[in-house]
């Protein structure tokens, strides 16, 4: 990753039925804890309409090192590591770059 601004991050999470309401708790934590670090610039969680197991989670930081910083943050490895990721049967994320088309 370069140091170029404003990353995205797409992450897409297939979860279990049984396991979805404790997860979108987990995120609701996350998601206030994630907002309140300096680098992050928004935090957004969707559900699919058409599959109530798939979550997509749309992520903005100001550059690398926020993302580098919300990784190695406690809450991320408390919710995130220690909780999230053993309920998750399938995960794909994009980290993707603001550009201004020409």
């Amino acid at each position: 990753m370069s140091a170029r601004g404003p990353i995205v991050v797409v992450a897409r999470w297939q979860l279990s039925a049984q396991s979805v309401e404790g997860v979108l708790d987990l995120l609701a934590e996350l998601r206030e804890q994630t907002l309140a670090e300096p680098g992050c610039q928004g935090y957004e969680v969707f559900r699919s309409t058409v599959s109530p197991e798939q979550l997509l989670l749309l992520e903005r930081y100001r550059d690398d090192a926020a993302i580098a910083a919300h990784r190695a943050s406690p809450h991320y490895q408390k919710l995130v590591v220690q909780r999230i990721l053993p309920l998750i049967s399938d995960r794909n994320v994009e980290l993707l770059h603001a550009i201004e088309p020409t």
